[in-house]
């Protein structure tokens, strides 16, 4: 099956095949609009949009919680050839104007709750105008459809990364991105068809819930947005709402397994997640008696790698990423870009259609990127003799301690195997004689905290080498989180460097 490569493409394709089915269910507003509602309400804020000036070619910024003005007003942009600049709705005043700045939006579409921020900040940035999506007038626009001529490689998205370890990047995304992508998830697996009920929990602006509308409109699946992500309600909503497949990452496979044991949600027939814990694997699968399978992807590529059936029960429980997609290209390679043999750990380096086009307004990233025909993604991995692939950690969060590398991801699954450790970050520490030191910060369980120690040092002695395991501790009540539920190291780093009032305790200093 080929798909429309446009996103008003594959919205007109979905209203001709199921103009009455449920498109999006909205959990906390409880709303519910059909495909034929999607395409109606986006043309009507389109014709907004075209009345106030925007046209093929410009950025449009959105800030919303998740509700349907954040998808519709995505649709309704690219109808005009323009492109969507998603806004982090935790951002501030100085995250939010530079990052408006950066993009050169024209124009923002917000809910009230965020109007006051940028109209504090429009000065500082390209913004024009700031448009309520509050008021906003649905009603059927009865002229002709304000659509502007849009092809594949129009760009749809000014998508700025997480900045898990530095300021965020604006990735070009074209409609080709998404049809690319989920094109993938229908004709392999997790083969959506109209008969699934898919669900997303994350911030709209963030990558993972747009492509979940994208893949409702390509196969007719009906998609149940949540507010946010809540642990302890999760499991009850994919029961209620029939859910047949999910997707999540980061912190949220081991925040649900120490959730409370629900009944397996009855429709439930897989899951896909990005960094399930090796050691947690079998936990999670046991719970809920369904097959979970990592997948590996970037905002900056789309999807890459999946784990599938064929693979999946001699993989379970060991940190195999799966292999290549269809269409996707994936090898190991050496800091001179030379492949590697297998078992070697290198950079992973992807390539094929459907990626980013570049940074915006950063050519020399994007050089640096994609050099020598390949995108660098800055993960670290290994592929074996079968072409299966094996996240060992990021480039940049690696630890150079007395000359040895050390991944921060490797000691962060060890402590996190400790019952005192809820959540931990492992991050470099400066060091005079050792160039860098291992700096382990902890939230943990109810009950622990820095009086376990002893403990915790004799568990990482335990199960790594001497010279990983932790010299420097520190316990929070929380960790800096991206809305991919990733841990901010550069956040993470600046609020040790500037909160001096922090207790960091040395292992030298105890026992």
């Amino acid at each position: 099956m080929s798909l429309p490569q446009t996103l008003p493409a594959l919205l007109r394709r979905a209203v001709q095949l199921w103009p009455d089915r449920v498109a999006w269910v909205f959990d906390e507003h409880g709303e519910s609009l059909t495909f034929t509602d999607v395409d109606v309400r986006s043309d009507a804020l389109a014709q907004l949009l075209a009345d106030n000036g925007i046209r093929h070619g410009d950025h449009v910024a959105v800030i919303a919680d998740n509700a349907p003005a954040f998808p519709l007003a995505w649709l309704a942009i690219t109808k005009l050839g323009a492109a969507m600049v998603p806004v982090n709705t935790t951002y501030r005043r100085y995250d939010a104007a530079r990052l408006l700045a950066d993009s050169q939006a024209r124009l923002a579409l917000v809910t009230d709750r965020h109007a006051e921020l940028l109209r504090t900040i429009q000065a500082e940035t390209c913004l024009e105008a700031v448009i309520s999506l509050d008021s906003c007038d649905f009603t059927p626009w009865r002229g002709a459809t304000p659509e502007a001529d849009v092809a594949s490689g129009t760009v749809s998205n000014i998508q700025y990364t997480s900045g898990t370890t530095g300021a965020p990047k604006g990735c070009v995304l074209p409609h080709a991105y998404w049809s690319t992508l989920v094109q993938g998830l229908i004709a392999g697996f997790p083969n959506i068809t109209e008969h699934d009920v898919i669900l997303t929990a994350q911030p709209f602006h963030y990558i993972d819930p747009q492509w979940n509308v994208v893949l409702g409109l390509a196969s007719g699946a009906r998609l149940v947005v949540l507010d946010r992500f809540h642990p302890s309600s999760f499991w009850s909503k994919i029961s209620e709402y029939g859910v047949t497949w999910f997707y999540c990452l980061g912190m949220m496979p081991r925040l649900l397994l120490s959730a409370p044991a629900p009944a397996r949600p009855p429709k439930l027939r897989s899951v896909c997640a990005s960094a399930i814990p090796p050691e947690l694997h079998r936990d999670l699968e046991a719970r809920w008696g369904v097959p979970w399978f990592e997948a590996f992807g970037m905002t900056e590529t789309g999807s890459d790698i999946r784990l599938d059936p064929r693979d999946h029960d001699e993989c379970v429980g060991t940190g195999c990423l799966g292999r290549a997609v269809p269409g996707r290209e994936a090898r190991i390679v050496d800091e001179a870009d030379n492949p590697v043999a297998p078992g070697t750990t290198g950079q992973l380096v992807v390539r094929g259609a459907g990626m980013m086009t570049g940074y915006f307004r950063d050519a020399d990233a994007t050089r640096a990127a994609f050099r020598n025909g390949w995108m660098h993604t800055g993960d670290l991995a290994r592929m074996d003799d079968q072409r299966r692939i094996y996240f060992v950690g990021r480039t940049k969060d690696m630890i150079r301690r007395s000359g040895e590398n050390i991944a921060a991801a490797e000691v962060e699954r060890v402590l996190q195997l400790h019952s005192a450790v809820r959540v931990a970050a492992v991050v470099a520490e400066p060091d005079e004689l050792r160039g860098e030191e291992v700096h382990a910060v902890i939230v943990a369980t109810d009950g622990h905290g820095a009086t376990d120690l002893p403990e915790l040092i004799d568990h990482c002695q335990g199960q790594l080498a001497y010279f990983k395991v932790p010299r420097y501790w520190t316990f929070v009540a929380d960790l800096p989180m991206t809305a991919s539920e990733r841990v901010a190291k550069g956040e993470l780093r600046a609020r040790l460097d500037r909160d001096t009032s922090r207790t960091t305790l040395d292992r030298a200093a105890v026992g």
